[in-house]
């Protein structure tokens, strides 16, 4: 073969290539959902035996399920796969809706009858994200509530039965974020579940005994091995795009959620649910 076939060649793989990272990006990964498990316990904290806690945030449903994946009846097969797995309290840190208010989003109540099927015999809670202040947050919270979710923006509740205290920080993103007012109702020493949308209300609130979790980034949607996230939004170092993340003897899991946000693309990045056990 002839340096010019050779070039031909090698072009044409790089075209192969290039086309099926992209099938990858676009295509496969947005939609191939994790069901991940982590643990709910810590060297610091031991978690009620037996409790099951599922996270699931950053749906971002959606009128236009091309473009931003999560449509009514994906939402409603992610509800069932986490129903199935018969959690004891589900956590869900934020951003229901795509978009900001156009008309790529679902109405309101129709989101929030679709997240009104998750079941849990301990309570399904909620907090805002950014997105869902854009579109209308007051109308977001009536309408979950209106589903049996309770919308915790920087409040706490008891959980039923339990010593356990479930606690929803408001978006730091959106200039929402009142950690010590979260906080404030809960007993000294009590242990807590804590949810946040924006990871970056973790750099200022006070030491938990118990789980963190928060959601926002996507994981960055995009990681590239050796680099990591490509871009994070709101404040946070991009270093607390996903996983566990340690900070001043604090642990926080962020999830790299369900749904996307910008572009209908992830790459070495699932979306997932997680339930923490």
């Amino acid at each position: 073969m002839n340096a010019r076939g050779g070039r031909r060649w090698s072009w044409i793989a790089a075209a192969v290539v290039l086309v099926a990272l992209l099938a990858w990006g676009v295509v496969i990964e947005p939609r191939w959902v994790a069901a991940r498990v982590e643990p709910l316990s810590s060297p610091q904290w031991q978690a009620p035996a037996g409790l099951k806690v599922a996270v699931a945030g950053d749906w971002h449903l959606t009128e236009r399920s091309a473009w931003r994946i999560t449509s009514v009846e994906r939402a409603a097969r992610i509800v069932d796969d986490i129903n199935a797995a018969r959690p004891d309290v589900v956590l869900l840190p934020g951003d229901f809706l795509a978009g900001s208010g156009d008309d790529e989003a679902l109405p309101i109540e129709d989101m929030a009858a679709v997240l009104g099927r998750l079941k849990a015999p301990q309570g399904v809670y909620a907090v805002l994200g950014n997105h869902d202040w854009w579109h209308d947050g007051q109308r977001t919270a009536k309408a979950l509530t209106a589903q049996g979710i309770r919308v915790l923006e920087n409040a706490s509740v008891q959980l039923p039965g339990h010593d356990l205290w479930v606690v929803g920080i408001g978006d730091h993103s959106t200039g929402h974020s009142e950690p010590d007012k979260a906080l404030a109702g809960v007993p000294k020493g009590a242990a807590t579940l804590v949810m946040m949308h924006d990871p970056f209300s973790f750099a200022t609130m006070p030491k938990t005994q118990g789980l963190v979790v928060a959601s926002h980034t996507h994981g960055g949607q995009v990681r590239i091995p050796g680099y990591g996230a490509l871009i994070v939004p709101g404040a946070a170092p991009r270093d607390w795009a996903y996983g566990w993340i340690a900070h001043k003897d604090k642990r926080m899991y962020v999830t790299s959620g369900l749904g996307v946000s910008i572009l209908p693309v992830r790459f070495n990045m699932r979306p997932e649910w997680v339930m923490f056990q």
